[in-house]
């Protein structure tokens, strides 16, 4: 029996895709604060043909924001002028000088730091996290690393056990002087976030910390009250 072919209905953009799909991410410029949670209207609306998920999008789709403003293909028409602007004023000038100055041994200096030394900071630093940190803060919890066998174990670091519940925590590394408050969950994620609720019973909360004095401290200390409050819930 032949398998179904899946018609593609997006346009290619070759060589162009890698500088189009970073500049976008870096910048945010198809996150749901400009373009609303799309993959939540397109199950909402479950067309049967494009034609039918465009009319559908134009119609109810707003910028997710206090002061949400409705999209419009105007709306995509200056995100593309934003896209535009920011390729070729800063990342084409800042790609430039970095190919320039790029040398072999960079390239060699990096693999081992991604593969050896950043994995071993980041190791270094969830067990700081949960051990020196949430461990403390909540005795009562036994704290365990995710089975990586499992399908949300990329998203999920540990699983703080609440009886027969758990709720998942995330951990980011920052820089002391980034704002976290940037940071956005991707569509991917809140999907897989919202899966390991339905299976466990508990939410999950992303983590931000750094190293302070020789510390590693937790930067959005406002998720402590965010797990306490999970944890009385899960009790009830």
């Amino acid at each position: 029996m032949s398998k179904k072919v899946i018609k593609k209905y997006a346009k290619p953009f070759g060589k162009k895709e890698k500088v189009l799909n970073y500049t976008s991410n870096t910048y945010q410029l198809t996150r749901p604060n400009k373009v609303d949670a799309v993959m939540a209207l397109i199950r909402e609306c479950q067309p049967k043909a494009l034609e039918e998920w465009e009319k559908f999008y134009f119609e109810k789709a707003y910028t997710k924001k206090k002061d949400r403003v409705k999209i419009t293909k105007e709306t995509l028409d200056e995100l593309g002028e934003r896209l535009y602007a920011k390729i070729t004023e800063v990342v084409i000038p800042e790609w430039t000088a970095a190919f320039e100055d790029l040398t072999l041994q960079d390239c060699k200096d990096y693999i081992y730091e991604v593969t050896i030394v950043r994995t071993y900071d980041g190791f270094l630093l969830e067990k700081s996290v949960i051990n020196d940190g949430l461990a403390k803060i909540f005795p009562e919890i036994e704290f365990e690393e995710s089975d990586p066998e499992l399908d949300h174990a990329g998203d999920i670091d540990y699983l703080g056990k609440v009886g027969n519940k758990s709720f998942g925590i995330q951990i980011k590394p920052i820089t002391a002087n980034a704002n976290f408050g940037n940071y956005k969950i991707t569509e991917r994620m809140s999907a897989s976030f919202q899966d390991f609720e339905k299976k466990y019973g508990g939410k999950v909360f992303v983590i931000f910390s750094t190293r302070t004095d020789d510390k590693k401290v937790i930067v959005n200390k406002k998720v402590i009250e965010d797990i306490k409050t999970e944890i009385e819930r899960l009790n009830s």
